[in-house]
């Protein structure tokens, strides 16, 4: 469910561990909006967000992958 974060729309949040997930479609791979992408992960990091961004092709394709990341980043964070 997406979520506002500062001046940000994101499109998932986990609020107990702070993390930002993204799901990108293909116009995140051109020039400027990779550059926007990255000047708002570092922004988003600077909040104390993670940021975790994922295509829509990992999503299709790699689903459960996908899965098993972001709960290996959510377990990181709880150990911590």
């Amino acid at each position: 469910r997406q979520k506002i974060l500062g001046n940000f729309i994101v499109d998932f949040y986990i609020a107990c561990c702070k993390i930002v997930i993204e799901i990108d479609g293909s116009q995140h791979y051109e020039d400027l909006h990779r550059q926007k992408d990255c000047q708002r992960d570092a922004e988003l990091i600077q909040m104390g967000y993670t940021v975790l961004r994922y295509s829509n092709a990992d999503i299709n394709q790699r689903f459960q992958s996908v899965c098993d990341d972001i709960w290996n980043c959510i377990h990181k964070d709880i150990e911590l």
